[in-house]
């Protein structure tokens, strides 16, 4: 008789672990065959803060080795704002579309029904990872692991520096406060370094186990605050004195006047840094033998935010000229993609969903309804029909767009105008001026031929009404903010900030309030935290139905209202400080399970 040291296999379960190991073997050999994608893109970084775009005293050996080296796309369009930037980035769809459509006060989070690059990547395989700036929502569920990304490291808000920042963190550039995965983690080293290092950290660990990776590498630098810049890199530019006198005369408009000499030397010592790591992140691509497999991408996320250099191009950050849109676009993969300009087509931030998703090999669904082109042709230099087309930028404050309001539209030749100001929510009482430049002859838009050329003015002015009925109707309530979830099993402790609170700014003394969907029916503690002061105070808590008041003492700035009991559904949440008959807003309100 004989005797099995293991169980008897029969036939079909031989079929079943054959065709285990086939499949298995079929997706490493596609995981092995799918590109890795590494997406840098820096903050308020100006297109002339770069060697390579002629600017002398800016140092950017690597940034300028990577885009010699790279397929360049120069005619490349981004919002004139962070956020709306970010959800076109995500999604391939108009920010507009999206509900992100500014940069604070409940504008600057993204309608969790929207489909990010990241989901599908993810879906398909990939690993995914976010590190420094997302802006596209703080709390459940609109945070980075919440829309696809299963690695997050990431800060708060719109930036380091900003209401956002944990108590006893604020500012701090060197050595922040960052969540890993929603969790707060007290970091070592400078931001930048920080999230350069953890990417490729992480990318080794998706890389030994076989999956492809989507790095997004979204710096906050080189954003204000500018207190706490890198030390040596500040010193070397501060003993440059840089001013107007010396850049060459350029082409184009001139440096503004009030160019500062210190804000420059902040601002250029951050941006040698992110290129210090963009070396530090091809010398370990070449090392680890990742280089001929993995797509690299730099641009930028809108102009510049200070006076400064900036290639002769007009106007700076939140403007709808060509320094407040025009973006750096460098495809860097060697032995696919060949060195030079790639295409002189307009292109646009909503064509890199698109584009990395044909990389990738990643089919879309079909109902996914999306504005962007992939520009995979363009980056090959294939001989493909490449239909013409208007791109067009908007960005103003206000809970809602206004038309003709801070717009541009953009074809190949011509690009229409209506530079009415990004800070303010309304037209100005004499309506939007029109402007119409030839792109082709004049790049700087020094000339306005509107007068010459109605015909072309009416044209995409008709264009860019289209344009707008149609992503304002994208669904009912297109422009109403998205609530944020309270008391969902996704996110043990909601956090609050004034970088998502409705009607205030940021001011010590503004008083705001958040809207909030209660999913929760058991009892909540609401932590309230205060900027200290030297009298007592009554505190106060309004949700819905529910109010409740303390009076907080002097110095002290923390309350828990214990074990309270939540209105359900979508409602409003107050809190505030009350002294003499002056209304204050609170900083932070943190809602919890009770320990």
């Amino acid at each position: 008789m004989a005797h099995y040291l293991f169980p008897r296999i029969t036939r079909s379960a031989i079929a079943a672990i054959f065709g285990a190991i086939l499949c298995c073997s079929a997706a490493s050999a596609q995981n092995a065959s799918r590109p890795n994608v590494v997406l840098i893109m820096t903050d308020d970084q100006g297109y002339g803060d770069l060697g390579v775009h002629g600017n002398p005293i800016i140092r950017t050996p690597s940034i300028d080795t990577l885009a010699a080296k790279a397929a360049v796309l120069p005619n490349f369009y981004v919002s004139p704002v962070c956020t709306p930037t970010r959800a076109c980035l995500m999604t391939g769809r108009y920010n507009y579309r999206t509900r992100a459509i500014d940069t604070f006060r409940g504008r600057a989070m993204m309608d969790t029904a929207e489909v990010t690059v990241a989901e599908l990547l993810q879906k398909a395989g990939f690993a995914t990872g976010i590190f420094g700036k997302w802006h596209l929502g703080d709390c459940y569920p609109m945070r980075p692991t919440d829309q696809g990304f299963s690695m997050s490291l990431v800060h708060r808000g719109g930036g380091i520096g900003q209401p956002s920042d944990p108590p006893g963190a604020e500012d701090k550039y060197t050595n922040p406060v960052l969540f890993r995965n929603g969790q707060a983690e007290q970091t070592q080293g400078y931001c930048t370094d920080v999230y350069f290092s953890e990417a490729m950290k992480w990318a080794d660990g998706a890389r030994s186990e076989g999956k492809p990776f989507f790095v997004y590498l979204p710096t906050n630098c080189p954003h204000g605050p500018f207190g706490d810049v890198p030390p040596a890199e500040y010193a070397y530019y501060k003993q440059q004195q840089i001013s107007t006198g010396k850049f060459a005369k350029q082409d184009g408009n001139p440096i503004p006047r009030n160019m500062d000499s210190d804000t420059q030397a902040r601002v250029y010592a951050m941006i040698e840094n992110v290129d210090q790591n963009v070396g530090r992140l091809m010398k370990w691509l070449e090392e680890k033998k990742l280089a001929e497999n993995t797509l690299v991408i730099f641009m930028t996320d809108n102009g510049r935010a200070t006076p400064g250099y900036n290639a002769g191009l007009r106007g700076n950050k939140s403007t709808i000229y060509e320094g407040g849109l025009r973006s750096p676009f460098f495809a860097y993969w060697p032995g696919t993609l060949r060195p030079g300009v790639a295409s002189d087509r307009i292109t646009a931030h909503i064509d890199i969903t698109p584009t990395i998703l044909q990389i990738c090999g990643v089919t879309p669904p079909a109902d996914l309804k999306v504005d962007g082109r992939s520009l995979w042709p363009l980056l090959k230099g294939l001989r493909i029909a490449w239909p013409e087309r208007t791109l067009f930028a908007q960005g103003h404050r206000g809970d809602e767009p206004v038309l003709y309001h801070n717009f541009a539209a953009r074809n190949q030749k011509w690009k229409l105008v209506s530079a009415t100001g990004f800070g303010s929510e309304g037209l100005p009482p004499s309506g939007p001026k029109f402007e119409l430049f030839d792109m082709e002859s004049d790049s700087f838009e020094q000339h306005d031929v509107s007068a010459q050329h109605p015909e072309i003015v009416a044209k995409l002015k008709g264009e860019y009404e289209a344009w707008f009925k149609d992503v304002s109707s994208t669904r009912p309530d297109n422009y109403a903010p998205p609530a944020i979830i309270v008391g969902s099993q996704h996110e043990k402790t909601t956090v609050l900030t004034r970088q998502d609170w409705r009607g205030a700014g940021w001011a010590p003394t503004d008083e705001g309030h958040w809207l909030i969907d209660v999913v929760a029916d058991s009892p909540r503690d609401i932590k309230i935290i205060a900027a200290p002061a030297d009298a007592q105070r009554k505190l106060t808590l309004r949700i819905g139905s529910l109010e409740a008041t303390f009076t907080l003492p002097a110095k002290a700035t923390e309350h828990v209202f214990a074990r309270q009991l939540l209105p359900t559904g979508k409602q409003k949440l107050e809190a505030w400080l009350e002294t003499d008959g002056q209304r204050t807003g609170v900083r932070f309100v943190e809602i919890a399970a009770p320990r």
